[in-house]
């Protein structure tokens, strides 16, 4: 009797320290998980373009301070590059020719399925209030305000606005689709039409928005073709006017 007493509790100690084993690793194994960053995913829905700019790899971003380190994943391949934000864009994020070259699909200038992270560097600025959005619907009288063509390289004058100027400030690259011209925008409804003047060379084209992406206005290869500069592949100053 005494024998099965002690061979009892045996097991039960046994027991104890296995299941107190299993605990203190659970244990663990959760403080590990709660103490592990969450990544700070940011721009959620925003698309992925390229500058082709040259350089090695970075980015230009109009949400993050320059500084800012950005890691970008294109969710249809997973292929990762985290870059630093060393100039302003119209874009959450906008890589360069070498950034954008570790991410890319064969063949495609556009990320539209990818995840944004910020791994380092301070938070967004405070978005301005979308133009469609504004109360009131206020903006600068066509022609008027800052967005005023600037004289383009050359000292040619550009011609006046003739709609409302919206996105004062943003870049314009291109998508790399095909198709008739278009656009597609972040920031106003399909259906939308907006007139592109490239500042640089006084070229205009006017697009019809058919679908999101991350910027005010992302052109398709036509539209673009219709206002670049050789060998360029973003419009640094640009004058976006909504037409309708």
């Amino acid at each position: 009797m005494s024998r099965k007493r002690t061979m009892s509790s045996t097991k039960k100690l046994v027991l104890s320290v296995t299941t107190g084993a299993l605990v203190a690793g659970g244990v663990i194994a959760t403080m590990a998980t709660g103490n592990a960053a969450a990544p700070d995913v940011v721009c959620p829905g925003s698309t992925v373009t390229l500058s082709g700019e040259a350089g090695p790899p970075a980015a230009t971003s109009g949400t993050f301070p320059v500084g800012t380190k950005l890691k970008v994943t294109n969710l249809d391949n997973n292929q990762t590059t985290t870059v630093t934000v060393n100039g302003p864009s119209g874009s959450c994020v906008l890589l360069n020719n070498a950034a954008f070259d570790k991410v890319r699909e064969p063949g495609k200038n556009l990320i539209r399925r990818a995840r944004i992270e910020r791994v380092g560097g301070d938070a967004p600025a405070k978005a301005a209030t979308p133009p469609a959005a504004a109360a009131g619907g206020q903006q600068a009288a066509p022609g008027q305000g800052g967005q005023q063509a600037a004289p383009g390289q050359g000292g040619q004058q550009a011609a006046p606005a003739t709609g409302e100027v919206v996105c004062p400030g943003s870049t314009v690259t291109l998508s790399g689709e095909a198709g008739p011209p278009a656009a597609t925008s972040g920031t106003f409804p399909v259906g939308t039409k907006l007139k592109v003047t490239n500042l640089d060379n006084n070229q205009t084209t006017t697009v019809t928005v058919n679908g999101p992406s991350g910027s005010c206005v992302l052109l398709n290869n036509a539209a673009f073709d219709k206002v670049r500069e050789p060998g360029k592949n973003l419009i640094r100053r640009a004058r976006i006017e909504r037409v309708n």
